[in-house]
């Protein structure tokens, strides 16, 4: 027999049309109201469009077994799926040995909020999004709606609180990402066969498990809004991240009340927060856009965010983690920026707290370029075109699986303007084999630059490199030298007050 004496007694929340009624007070109080007109008057904060670098944490039970990815509490109970096979062959029937049945292996023993912390502000992160909660339903902080979360089982300590403690004391600003919308349908696999998930005892958890086709309930929908508005006023979050399904119709008028809700208390707070969101779910103007593993095609009038993961397989920690490349990475990230976005990295800790060797390196290596090439990153702005070079990527969703990695030929352009002058970066994540690199998006003949440019310096080096520029671009004498092993950035300043360089010879070509 399996020990289940872990599980607590059930929750059952009180005083919700009380609690509806004070989120509705809020609204009333302004400036926002609970309307598309109204809420597209947000506008981002300034820190969000200077952070540039942001790390997102799948955490939770689902890294307890380990396989495939954090869409195993879903697929462990859908027949003729990789991930029912082997939960029968290494766990046992889903009846006897249910997805709750991971909780107290997810104990978190050896999880140190300041050492992730610092690991995290070495990596150059500005924000932190932890998983609040996934599809799973299960709570990866405080809650009195639930008693499927951290404190009542698993880790049994407040995980989220404690980090978020330990990255407000790194200077770090803490989102959260909710997932729960999809938990209408997300374990529905499980009332086909017998298991689990047919137990009354453990609706609570399990349920609703309805068909997706079907729009979820009121009484859903109420839970949803009173569990996201629980979460931002425990620990009043700078971002606000949900996941896809929230573009269902029934969720409409939630989300405006949500969106006000949350406006109206950053506002009270006197901070500024983010709502991120995916497709169409909120109106224009009146969120910030989010590409989940995806990137834009050209420079965004808007601030929006591309949110990807270090690995290739999973989102969330699993044995056998296809790794990308520190390169990609820094690639990704350089392209993200050049079209006035953000990029929310993901990294998957293990179920004892702890995060993977391999994942720390990648991490500290972004930090090691950052520390160097920051400049061409933080605070800065697009320029009139994105970059140059071979390699083309493509706009949309879910391409990072295409081979399109920014090469030592793809340069990616950021701007600063401040009180010492205008700069103009370019930026590329690897090193080429010649001595010499042309950027021909400088070239006279194109005229997208007519300032006469004063010098040309490396990020990392305190000397001014060799440098001509003429019909075909500027071209640039690489030091031998190398502040970093993965690229690097160059610093083009121009002449104080100069008449534009003279093209009329352009005749001539």
């Amino acid at each position: 027999m399996i020990d289940r004496s872990w599980i607590p007694e059930r929750v059952i929340p009180t005083g919700d049309l009380a609690k509806l009624a004070e989120i509705d007070g809020v609204i009333d109080r302004g400036p926002f109201a609970a309307d598309w007109e109204s809420l597209r008057g947000y506008r981002p904060p300034r820190w969000f469009g200077e952070s540039k670098f942001g790390i997102f944490l799948h955490w939770g039970i689902y890294s307890v077994p380990a396989f495939s990815d954090e869409w195993y509490s879903r697929n462990m109970y859908r027949q003729g799926t990789a991930q029912f096979d082997h939960h029968r062959d290494r766990f046992g029937a889903q009846s006897e040995f249910g997805y709750k049945d991971f909780i107290p292996d997810f104990h978190m023993r050896d999880f140190d909020p300041d050492a992730w912390a610092a690991l995290f502000r070495r990596a150059g992160a500005q924000y932190v999004v932890p998983v609040a909660e996934h599809h799973d339903g299960f709570a990866m902080y405080a809650s009195e709606r639930t008693r499927w979360d951290v404190t009542e089982v698993g880790p049994r300590r407040d995980v989220f609180g404690d980090l978020a403690d330990a990255l407000r004391r790194e200077s770090i600003l803490v989102g959260g990402s909710s997932h729960r919308a999809e938990h209408w349908f997300f374990m529905n696999g499980g009332m086909a066969f017998d298991s689990d998930v047919r137990d009354t005892e453990f609706n609570d958890f399990y349920g609703p498990a309805q068909r997706e086709e079907t729009s979820p309930s009121t009484d859903f929908l109420n839970d949803w809004l009173l569990r996201t508005v629980e979460f931002i006023d425990r620990y009043r979050p700078s971002v606000l991240w949900f996941d896809w399904w929230i573009e269902t119709p029934a969720f409409e008028p939630y989300l405006r009340r949500l969106a006000a809700y949350y406006y109206n208390c950053a506002s009270e707070w006197g901070v500024g927060v983010v709502i991120n969101y995916k497709w169409g779910a909120f109106a224009d103007g009146s969120a910030v856009y989010d590409i989940e593993r995806g990137a834009m095609g050209a420079v965004q009038p808007f601030v929006w965010q591309n949110d990807t993961a270090v690995s290739r397989s999973s989102w969330c920690w699993t044995e056998g983690q296809q790794y990308k490349s520190v390169t990609e990475l820094i690639g990704e990230l350089l392209d993200v920026i050049s079209k006035n976005g953000n990029l929310l990295l993901n990294v998957g800790p293990k179920p004892d707290g702890t995060i993977a060797a391999d994942e720390i390196t990648i991490l500290e290596s972004i930090g090691d370029w950052l520390a160097v090439n920051g400049e061409a990153v933080y605070a800065t702005v697009p320029y009139s075109v994105p970059g140059e070079g071979p390699t083309q990527v493509r706009a949309g969703s879910f391409i990072d699986g295409d081979p399109t990695a920014l090469t030592a030929d793809d340069f990616r352009f950021t701007v600063r303007v401040d009180f010492t002058g205008s700069y103009l970066y370019a930026s590329t994540p690897a090193w080429p084999d010649t001595k010499t690199v042309t950027l021909t998006s400088l070239a006279l003949r194109h005229q997208i630059e007519p300032r006469q440019i004063a010098d040309v310096r490396m990020l990392g080096l305190a000397d001014p490199l060799e440098w001509h520029r003429d019909l075909a671009g500027l071209h640039v004498t690489l030091p031998s030298r190398r502040p970093n092993e993965h690229g690097y950035s160059l610093r083009i300043s121009f002449l104080p007050n100069a008449e534009p360089q003279r093209t009329d010879f352009l005749h001539q070509v």
